[in-house]
């Protein structure tokens, strides 16, 4: 078991889950395998990132994505649309994208503009190219427990945990957050790892006492700092997905969803923001874009992932 943890920066007594030093450890294994695979096939997996419109915060991601894959030794492509592009032109694109070999991967970085459905540009990616894991054939699958393209968040919290904590068996796991994109399928995850698995949301009655009984607490509901220290069970492992800015004394600071002071002082170990959940979620698209090039050119799978090895 990989030792990913630290002493708190301050205050507390949980230790840290560095998710930037677990990240770094993934892509140097994606690294090492893209050489591998083209030293002897001449293979090169490629991810294609289509951003539509000028939102800030998805242009960093975007950015940080094709470096990204760039530094382990993929191709990148970055589509950047303006905020007019209708529908029918971004369903055109997906189904070149679709269609060429050169690429394995496909994101379209949500949110998308208003005149675009989300849905319709999910379903219109080619299951095998869906590294974001939204497709309703990979959700079906991780349903399911068989092998699939998991959603990348719920991978890095996952592959987090099992670095902490080894084995999860039998272990109580309670998700602040019923979303598609995290919620659910890190449900259908730690289910498959032998967890029992509470999925609370706006209307679960009594949360703080729900979450007390959490072994693993896992808060992904987007409203900073809603998670009060003494919402946690002491030696509980506290995942936090949450980014959420705020302006205090002037400055904007990003929190989590996850009073980090407070649950610092119960947990046994907690992810800090930033730096902890947030560079999982870009290893792990890279990994995604990885096992999708071996599926799509008949090499076997090399790096074990959790929608691999339920």
């Amino acid at each position: 078991m990989t030792n990913l943890t630290a002493p708190p920066a301050s205050g507390g007594t949980a230790a840290l889950i560095d998710g930037r030093a677990a990240s770094l450890a993934l892509r140097d294994g994606i690294a090492a395998e893209v050489a591998r695979l083209l030293d002897a096939t001449g293979i090169v997996p490629g991810l294609a990132v289509v951003l539509v419109g000028e939102d800030p915060a998805s242009d960093v991601y975007v950015r940080n994505k094709g470096r990204q894959a760039r530094e382990v030794g993929m191709t990148s492509f970055e589509h950047r649309l303006p905020d007019s592009t209708s529908q029918a032109d971004l369903l055109a694109l997906v189904a070149r994208l679709n269609a060429d070999p050169a690429v394995h991967g496909i994101l379209v970085q949500m949110p998308l503009p208003a005149q675009i459905s989300a849905e319709a540009v999910i379903a219109a990616i080619a299951p095998e190219k869906d590294v974001d894991g939204f497709h309703i054939h990979n959700a079906g699958r991780l349903a399911t427990g068989q092998p699939a393209l998991v959603p990348c968040t719920p991978q890095g919290c996952l592959i987090l945990l099992r670095d902490r904590l080894g084995p999860l068996d039998g272990m109580h796991a309670v998700i602040v957050g019923r979303s598609n994109i995290v919620g659910k399928p890190l449900a259908q995850l730690l289910l498959a790892a032998n967890c029992t698995v509470s999925v609370a949301h706006s209307r679960t009655r009594d949360l703080p006492a729900l979450c007390r009984q959490a072994d693993i607490l896992i808060a992904a509901v987007g409203r900073p700092e809603m998670i009060l220290g003494d919402w946690v069970k002491p030696g509980a492992t506290v995942i936090d997905v949450g980014i959420n800015r705020v302006e205090r004394e002037g400055r904007t600071r990003l929190v989590g969803d996850v009073d980090f002071a407070g649950a610092a002082t119960r947990a046994a170990a907690i992810t800090p923001v930033p730096g902890g959940v947030g560079p999982m979620t870009i290893a792990c698209l890279l990994a995604n874009t990885l096992a999708a090039c071996r599926a799509q050119t008949g090499q076997p799978p090399t790096l074990p992932l959790p929608g691999d090895h339920p």
